[in-house]
């Protein structure tokens, strides 16, 4: 596995790549890897030539008081994972290679997908994870990109800048990888206390909840909030943030479901401890017989 700190040596082995008809796949992280991204990685490598990864710690989607100083950083820990599953280049360029002036010039993803849950709780988010993903975009060049499904509002987000912008960039999405207890793989997990670990899986259990509801044919969204907001009111060491259904293009938040997609998406957001937990699952209605 090479490593690459700079953007000019990155460009340039990428270009040499694809020059020798090399197909490259990417796979973004801020770095303290765990096998959630081991399987984007894994993902990257069974659909292309070079794998690259990317550890980066982006400072533009951390509010003021958020926990940029205090995240997770283990870049050893993060070289051995990354050669493990297979990368061929991990790109760690320092914060004044990315920034080496202060950024004047943003990306905004506007309209109803950034509107709602984490763009309402994280004003300034957003704008600061498309910035950085464009960026990265633009250095490493065409390519496919992997992004883990965990952070659904996310990747809404990073697909609809892609179209909008025309970014040779092919955005593929990749299953949540979960502890066998259900809790969602997360650098912030190691945030939890030993107490707050066992608690931690009510957030998968609610959306559970919610997911039968919806396959139980529920007329109304609401009754689906309401059997998740149940499983979490049972746990008094969370603050929850939202359990909510939306369209999962859209992110709107649905009412009647007899006109919302065969699939909607459940997410669930609350504190626990250090550590804000979110997860999200797909839940398909039941057919209809139209005749």
């Amino acid at each position: 596995m090479d490593e690459i700190t700079t953007i000019a040596a990155l460009r340039s082995r990428l270009d040499r790549d694809r020059a020798a008809g090399r197909t490259v796949g990417f796979v973004p992280t801020m770095g303290y890897l765990h096998d959630g991204h081991a399987s984007l990685v894994r993902a990257a490598r069974a659909d292309t030539d070079v794998v690259v990864a990317s550890v980066f710690v982006n400072p533009l989607q951390f509010g003021p008081t958020e926990d940029l100083a205090a995240y997770p950083r283990d870049l050893d820990h993060d070289r051995r994972v990354a050669a493990a599953a297979g990368v061929d280049v991990l790109f760690v360029p320092p914060t004044t290679e990315m920034y080496p002036e202060p950024v004047v010039t943003t990306v905004t993803v506007a309209g109803t997908v950034t509107e709602s849950l984490e763009g309402a709780t994280r004003p300034t988010h957003f704008a600061g994870v498309a910035t950085v993903v464009a960026k990265l975009f633009n250095i490493v060049g065409p390519c496919r990109a992997y992004f883990g499904e965990k952070d659904a509002q996310q990747l809404a987000v990073v697909r609809r800048m892609v179209r909008d912008l025309s970014i040779p960039v092919e955005v593929v999405g990749c299953p949540i990888v979960r502890e066998p207890d259900g809790l969602a793989l997360s650098s912030r997990n190691a945030y939890l206390t030993a107490a707050e670990r066992a608690v931690a899986p009510v957030v998968h259990r609610a959306l559970l909840a919610g997911a039968d509801r919806v396959a139980a044919g529920a007329d109304h969204a609401d009754e689906v909030r309401a059997a998740m907001a149940a499983v979490l009111a049972a746990e008094p060491l969370l603050e929850v943030d939202y359990a909510e259904v939306v369209d999962p293009d859209t992110f709107v938040a649905l009412g009647d479901l007899a006109d919302a997609p065969d699939e909607v998406r459940l997410l669930v957001a609350a504190r626990l401890g250090r550590p804000r937990l979110i997860d999200n699952l797909g839940a398909r209605r039941p057919r209809r017989d139209r005749s």
